[in-house]
């Protein structure tokens, strides 16, 4: 008998953002990656990191901004 996983159409925006934030930050449970790797599609992946990396960059010009002026 074998397992068949069942594997939804794309991950939530959620799931997604919370991949992301887990890889910038370097905190992650191995099943938490595992399950990750199987339910994200590459695209998902490098569309949310690029987002994270813009809100990031924004976020830190804001704070030098706010502490300058």
């Amino acid at each position: 008998m074998s397992k068949e996983v069942k594997k939804d159409s794309s991950a939530s925006v959620f799931q997604v953002a919370k991949a992301v934030f887990g890889a910038f930050t370097g905190i992650r449970k191995k099943s938490d990656h595992e399950a990750d790797f199987e339910r994200l599609k590459p695209v998902q992946v490098i569309i949310g990191g690029l987002i994270g990396g813009v809100l990031f960059v924004l976020t830190v010009l804001f704070l030098v901004r706010m502490v300058t002026s």
